[in-house]
């Protein structure tokens, strides 16, 4: 041992001798920790090589880069890096996987387990004692734990839910569902709660502790619910469970999967790599680049923490952690299939950098940044807690530092967020500063792409990001969300209002810094593209393209939205506040008049003008609707004369009226990642207008539209059938079907056969009724090649083959 000990030293110093200006050290799964550390002779470990850079950094050397072989690395415990672990400006540390390596750090194990049959095609194996997991992964997939019911990818929640999950004839089944879970949505769509099992009582009730993962305790959802960790519930394929009494695995192979073959991989750590310092001594100058970090636990039990007035509570956690850091950096990585947050940036941080990441199916939310509450002056922490203006710290801003601030998440694709807890977001920011998120894609997400909980303290700046797919398991929400439910909110809006008129800088004393969202794409089909809620002010919005849900501002002051094009829908002022300085000028719309709520014309006057109604093929005229409003007395209705939406772009061409207006043409190529390997992978929104908008089915909150009455396919335009005249102009009995309007000749559908006035009514023999069953039947089969539509035509049965690659 003392042999390996002299060896390790001597080659550790030839190795800062030798690098004075700069040094490398490598790591390989076929290194030794007592080895040099040099690429011929690389260590085995992370920790040894922590060491190693530590001894390094002490003598004052140059930049240290610390290259990872090809292969997993299974973390015995998590990285975890202090002071003493970071470099300086002009000599960081650097910790990246070798160019063109796939390096996976993983906080499970691998089980290798003698698998024997159970019954009904159920396996079962010993696991050594003490062994846990609060997830399974079978080559690289992480599997269902027993569920009631069972996993459903196509289901609205949770991927599968039943009001009867928990009805006392069900549990009067289970012999013991100790250490299982029951998970509901919220009561109104407010994200989502979720308890541990204890026990039962003799009358199939059962003992339960949490609930406490939502800051608006209202209750939970009666149908929308799941129970899982149950075992007389394992009965599909992929499931599994562990019985920790017995010390015995159970698992339903997914199909065509033999376990004793597979590789299976469990959970241990919650945590992969953490950046652990303080004010007075932080983490600087580390840059992680180049990983894929998998298999972190979920942490749903332990979101505890109200997030001030917001609906939010948080875990103070994530599969990265960044806590009194500085200078940091997280690029290029992977995180994949973590089971809480991805990134979570705590309190104290300064310039925090999360660049050029792809970051997929996390248990909760992408990337957080979250303050401290010993920052903030007289918070509070539900939405119906209130206090007078005499006790409250009338003191603008932040009372210390412990908060992040000037960070930024930038070229990152997003996606499949909240896949465990459903009050996440793509980014969630919270008791933060000047937070840039920029060209980032985000999007299918159970609520908000982007949320802002508060208003503390402002500055943040997003753009250029593609934001769509949102609020798919939640309602009264935007792609975009905000509160702003700060120290001059009150829940009474006349006591709001009579502040503010006492001192009309109060909104600013927490959001100092205004907030500006520019420049980017939304789309959610089941709200508000942008939702401004409960208080958010210090605003600045414009050249945004929002592609369904319009944009909704309801209690705030100083807001200007200016600039941006609301496809298809229009603007939703909410209980604004008298005398709100509010502006909404210079946008383009879709409807000849406002929705406003709970109330029905501003006072902003002038402040809410020079608009324009988009109608296609219409002459300049006053927009009356609008006007109604209290506003617009020079907003038109007229044909924005666009460029070319059906590809998205909504420039309009020269000679619009919009332009006369002040509107000004924004860029219609630069929305989301542009790093060449994520742009190749991420999706974009549907467009309105095509068949794939037409499959979207919206509902929940803010806009409830129908099926988009018309569509381009194959160069043909076709549509629902609308009324009893169009059904009787093609002799049909009822509505059922998809009408051709118009096939030119050149198109694709008219070079298979179909004419206008034709009726589709069956795909590969799948009736279709509507035009969205139509996208979605078509938009299936189309996959597997050649697609034989039933047609009505002219009061006869037809038939057409498509072939979906032919010219």
């Amino acid at each position: 041992m003392r042999c390996v000990f002299i060896c390790w030293t001597a080659a550790m110093l030839l190795v800062a001798v030798a690098s004075a200006q700069a040094a490398e050290l490598w790591v390989s799964p076929d290194g030794n920790d007592a080895a040099a550390g040099t690429k011929a002779e690389p260590l085995a470990t992370l920790h040894a090589a922590q060491e190693m850079v530590r001894a390094i950094r002490a003598r004052g050397a140059g930049p240290v880069t610390v290259t990872v072989a090809e292969g997993t690395y299974y973390l015995p415990e998590t990285l975890v890096f202090t002071a003493a672990d970071g470099g300086t400006k002009d000599a960081p540390v650097t910790w990246a996987a070798a160019p063109g390596a796939t390096v996976i750090l993983s906080g499970g194990q691998r089980v290798a387990l003698d698998w024997k049959p159970y019954k009904n095609g159920i396996m079962q194996a010993r696991v050594p004692d003490g062994f846990t997991s609060d997830q399974l992964f079978v080559d690289g997939e992480r599997q269902p734990m027993a569920r009631y019911p069972n996993y459903d990818p196509e289901a609205q929640y949770f991927q599968g839910f039943s009001a009867d999950c928990t009805s006392p004839a069900r549990v009067k089944r289970w012999a013991d569902p100790s250490g299982g879970f029951v998970h509901a949505m919220h009561r109104s769509l407010w994200g989502d709660m979720h308890w541990r099992i204890t026990g039962k009582k003799g009358d199939g009730t059962l003992d339960m502790e949490g609930g406490w993962q939502n800051n608006r305790q209202m209750g939970a959802h009666k149908e929308y619910r799941f129970v899982e960790n149950i075992f007389e519930e394992l009965d599909a394929p992929g499931e599994w469970f562990l019985d920790t009494h017995t010390h015995v695995l159970y698992l339903y192979p997914p199909a065509g999967v033999d376990p004793a073959k597979a590789t299976v991989e469990a959970v241990r750590l919650r945590h992969l790599v953490e950046f652990r310092g303080s004010r007075e001594a932080p983490v600087r100058h580390i840059v992680v680049r180049g990983f894929t970090l998998t298999h972190a636990a979920r942490t749903f039990m332990e979101n505890k923490e109200p997030l001030l007035r917001s609906d939010w509570t948080t875990y103070r956690g994530g599969a990265v952690f960044f806590d009194g850091a500085e200078d940091c950096a997280l690029s290029d990585c992977l995180i994949d299939q973590v089971g809480g947050n991805a990134v979570f940036v705590n309190k104290y941080n300064r310039r925090i950098a999360v660049t050029g990441c792809h970051i997929r199916d996390a248990g909760a939310s992408a990337v957080a940044f979250v303050g401290s509450p010993e920052a903030l002056r007289s918070p509070l922490f539900e939405y119906h807690q209130a206090q007078t203006l005499e006790a409250m710290d009338k003191a603008p801003g932040p009372k210390s530092p412990d908060y992040p601030a000037d960070c930024l998440v930038e070229d990152c694709l997003l996606v499949r967020n909240g896949r465990v807890e459903k009050q996440t977001a793509g980014v969630n920011i919270a008791m933060a500063e000047s937070i840039t998120i920029r060209h980032c894609s985000i999007y299918d997400c159970p609520r908000a792409g982007i949320n802002i909980c508060d208003g503390t303290f402002g500055g943040h700046l997003i753009e250029f990001n593609d934001v769509f797919d949102t609020v798919k398991e939640t309602g009264d929400h935007g792609s975009f969300n905000s509160w702003g439910r700060d120290r001059f909110w009150h829940p009474k809006r006349d006591t709001t209002a009579d502040w503010v008129k006492k001192h009309p800088d109060m909104p600013r004393w927490d959001c100092a810094k205004t907030i500006v969202i520019r420049n980017n794409r939304w789309r959610c089909d089941h709200g508000w593209d942008i939702d401004l809620d409960d208080g958010s002010s210090n605003y600045e919005l414009y050249n945004n393209l929002c592609l369904a849900g319009g944009i909704k501002l309801r209690e705030g002051y100083d807001r200007t939205v200016t600039n941006n094009i609301v496809v298809d829908w229009t603007f939703c002022p909410h209980v604004w506040y008298p005398d709100c300085r509010t502006e909404f000028a210079r946008n383009i719309v879709w409807h000849d008049g406002y929705r406003p709520a709970g109330m029905k014309k501003t006072d902003q006057g002038e402040r809410v003008d020079r608009n324009l109604v988009h109608e296609a093929g219409a002459s300049p005229r006053p927009a009356k609707g609008l006007q109604e409003f209290g506003g617009d007395a020079h907003s038109l209705v007229a044909d924005a004369m666009f460029v070319d939406p059906p590809s998205g772009d909504y420039r309009v061409k020269d000679g619009s009226p919009a332009l006369g207006l002040g509107f000004v043409n924004f860029p219609m190529d630069r929305f989301g990642v542009q790093k060449a390997d994520l742009k190749a992978i991420a999706r974009t929104p549907a467009l309105p207008g095509t068949l794939e908008a037409a499959a979207v089915r919206s509902g929940g909150w803010g806009r409830k539209y129908a099926t988009p009455p018309t569509a381009r396919w194959l160069g043909a335009t076709i549509k629902d059938i609308a009324n009893d005249d169009e059904m009787s102009a093609v002799g049909l009995g009822n509505r059922d079907g998809v009408l051709v309007v118009e096939a030119p000749a050149a198109s694709k559908a008219a070079r298979a056969g179909l004419k206008a006035n034709d009726v589709i009514r069956e795909v590969n023999g799948r009736r279709v009724k509507d035009l969205a069953a139509f996208s979605e039947a078509y938009s299936k089969e189309a996959k597997a090649g050649a697609v034989a539509l039933k047609l009505w035509r002219d009061q006869a049965d037809a038939s057409v083959t498509v072939r979906p690659g032919a010219d």
